[in-house]
């Protein structure tokens, strides 16, 4: 396979170097235009040139080189990516994203050799509008929403004051060195060492996922540094704008920095509520989709994309956007649209994400063979050593603050890892191709560069071995089962309860109030009537059968110790279905209504409401509330046959007797201590209205009886 796959890789270097790379201002014109006119140089009139003979077999290349190109790149990222899967034992060595930078690399060469100028870089453009929002839209649509709203704190934490410490650090020391280094690096100011910190400081989402899905570390570290990756480019490209817009002030005041911080929550917040707004309307849209559903996923990549265009055009956070309407529309889509509708969604999402990061890891290699290098040692030695100090400290810092408020603390090892992981990438390199021209934006290139080799090819490299010698607790690699997710939801049921009663909010108090939010109005108005799960475990079940249909299917099966063991009789799969059978039959015709803890008290009072019922008391009408049951009884108080052990479900059909006697005489009758002919004496004393009172009791505890029997026996 890699005999096939290398000379694939060079015949598309060749012919990207030599068909697809011809300026737009020396391209002909196509051939449908008009033919060209001129004057005929004898007489002077109008002419038109026309051909001497038809033509057999023509090339007009020029006319399909746009998407031809574009088809080239994309097949050369899927070569590039199908190669490395079958490259024996380099993928459990070197990472993904290495290789694909490497194969970048050569083509940059193979390109560079042939036209002997730089080969095409990746365009901001084109990586923000057209190579990002399907990785990010990826990353948010199955995003474990449980672990990262319970760790959302803690990545809130790292991703905003994590940043602000790391670019301000990062700015501020490389300034003092350009202060240093008055002769070489005197014409670098302030803000444009701040605005180098901001885009330095950017950790991609693309490394990082590709480093760390090979590596399955445990959940909780997974998704503090894929979310703190996450949110962390929104922050960092709004303080890179921000400080492009310093730059362009004749001068900066107090005011400015005021005006400054404001905008950024303006624009984090606002793509928050467009993400918001467009994921409630595309969850909307898919409930109308069942009598065409062959469109229902086009709405999932129309919505998502449009939301991500719409927070540019006003400037607001597209990553923040896209994320948000991911997150939003997932659970109300999955529900409205078939689960073929769900396969195509997952599929093309990451069909569509893996196409854009090989794409990007390739262009990285390629943009680096070009002649705008600038070396300066103290810069770029300064800029690697002072990213991976005020990352580790920021790290320390702020984990140490934040351990004191979780319950589930991170570990030093965990901190190492997050401190570590921090890889630069895609983001960074195209916002420093966005810095207006100044003497110094060759070093600023140069510099990016570096890091993100160092960081991609070292770091990426080498964190693998680094987990595995510290031990760092790894993934559970099967899926949880329906009994653990019940369990799980049952003890989340519980704590919240229990801070409901002590009257603490904390996040499994609010997270039931959303869900009983989301329960009461938004399911009921997003998602059809004949799609509505009745049941909680059918949810749970049907949540757990689409995540195994996705990406966990790469997780290797458990091997059961129980499967070597015998295969079973016909007589026994007979006897388990049957058994399967009645206890199905029987869960079906029971009656008992589904609570929770919110309508536990109003279904109590809503439901059979209790009739008062009487029987007759041998000793009389005490004068005290007994609470009395309606099987009969015989002497001693026993339950005569079946009745015996039916006491416990007598509880709701209790009522209460007023009897004339003292309640000292019903204690003394209960402790044995009563004298039979004082009872004699007393049932002498009866009189006819009473003792017909007693009759029609007796009369309507044998109905009572005959009535429970019936309903026994059906």
């Amino acid at each position: 396979m890699a005999a096939l796959w290398t000379p694939s890789l060079l015949i598309s270097a060749c012919m990207l170097g030599c068909l697809g790379l011809t300026p737009l201002a020396e391209r002909p014109q196509p051939h449908n235009l008009p033919p060209s006119l001129g004057f005929n140089s004898s007489d002077g009139s109008l002419s038109v040139d026309l051909p001497m003979a038809l033509r057999v077999f023509s090339v007009d290349y020029h006319h399909v080189q746009a998407p031809f190109e574009i088809v080239l790149w994309i097949m050369l990222a899927s070569l590039a990516k199908l190669g490395f899967h079958w490259s024996g034992r380099v993928p459990a060595v070197v990472p993904e994203s290495c290789l694909l930078i490497m194969v970048g690399l050569l083509v940059g060469g193979v390109i560079y050799g042939v036209r002997h100028s730089a080969p095409p870089t990746l365009s901001a453009d084109a990586f923000f509008l057209f190579l990002l929002p399907p990785i990010v839209l990826d990353a948010g649509y199955f995003l474990p929403g449980k672990l990262f709203f319970e760790n959302l704190g803690t990545i809130l934490w790292y991703a905003v004051l994590g940043t602000l410490w790391n670019v301000l650090g990062i700015g501020l020391s490389l300034y003092g060195v350009c202060l240093l280094a008055q002769s070489s690096l005197g014409d670098v100011s302030l803000l444009h060492c701040l605005l180098f910190g901001s885009l330095i400081a950017a950790v991609d989402p693309v490394a990082v996922l590709s480093v760390f899905q090979e590596m399955h570390v445990n959940e909780q570290l997974h998704i503090l540094v894929f979310g703190e990756s996450l949110l962390n480019d929104a922050v960092t490209v709004v303080l890179y704008k921000l400080f492009e817009s310093f730059l362009r002030l004749p001068s900066v005041t107090g005011l400015d920095v005021l005006l400054g911080g404001c905008r950024v929550l303006v624009v984090g917040l606002g793509g928050l509520f467009v993400g918001l707004f467009f994921g409630l309307v595309a969850a909307l849209t898919s409930r109308f989709t069942s009598r065409a559903q062959v469109i229902a996923p086009l709405f999932v990549f129309l919505y998502s994309y449009l939301s991500y265009l719409t927070s540019e055009m006003l400037h607001l956070s597209g990553i923040m956007a896209i994320v948000t309407c991911a997150v939003t529309m997932k659970q109300y889509v999955e529900a409205n649209v078939s689960e073929r509708s769900n396969t195509s969604i997952q599929y093309f999402l990451k069909m569509w994400s893996s196409v854009s990061e090989t794409l990007i890891f390739i262009f990285l290699g390629v943009s680096t063979i070009q002649d705008v290098h600038m070396w300066s040692w103290p810069f770029v030695c300064s800029t690697l050593l002072l990213c991976l100090i005020w990352r580790a400290t920021g790290v320390l810092l702020l984990t140490a603050v934040v351990n004191k408020l979780r319950r589930n603390v991170v570990t030093f090892r965990d901190q190492f890892i997050i401190a570590y992981g921090g890889l630069r990438g895609a983001i960074c390199f195209s916002l420093v191709f966005l810095i207006d021209d100044f003497p110094k934006k060759r070093l600023f290139i140069t510099t990016t560069i570096v890091v993100i080799l160092f960081t991609v090819f070292v770091q990426g490299m080498t964190i693998k071995p680094l987990v595995e010698l510290l031990d760092v607790k790894r993934k559970k690699r099967a899926l949880p089962t329906v009994s653990e997710e019940i369990h799980s939801r049952l003890i989340d049921h519980l704590l919240a309860g229990i801070e409901d009663v002590v009257g603490y909010w904390g996040q499994h108090y609010w997270k039931d109030k959303f869900e009983q939010f989301n329960k009461k109005y938004l399911r009921r108005f997003l998602i059809r009537e004949d799609h509505q799960a009745r049941s909680s475990i059918l949810r749970v079940y049907q949540e757990l059968e689409r995540r195994e249909q996705r990406g966990d299917e790469e997780a290797p099966a458990l091997v059961d110790p129980r499967s070597h063991s015998r295969p079973l009789l016909p007589e026994e799969m007979d006897s388990i279905r049957r058994i399967l059978s009645r206890n199905l039959h029987n869960f079906n015709n029971k009656q008992t209504p589904a609570y929770s803890r919110h309508t536990l008290h109003q279904d109590a009072t809503m439901e059979r409401p209790r009739r008062p019922l009487y029987r007759h008391q041998s000793l009389g009408e005490r004068h005290t509330y007994n609470t009395i049951t309606h099987w009969p009884q015989g002497e001693g108080g026993e339950f005569h046959g079946p009745h015996r052990v039916r006491t416990g479900l007598s509880r709701s059909h209790t009522v209460c007797s007023i009897s004339p006697r003292p309640v000292l005489q019903d204690s003394a009758a209960q402790s044995g201590s009563v004298d039979p002919q004082a009872s004699t004496a007393i049932g002498d004393q009866v009189c006819p209205q009473h003792q017909a009172r007693m009759a029609r009791a007796q009369k309507k505890q044998l109905s009572f009886v005959l009535e429970n029997e019936k309903q026994q026996s059906r």
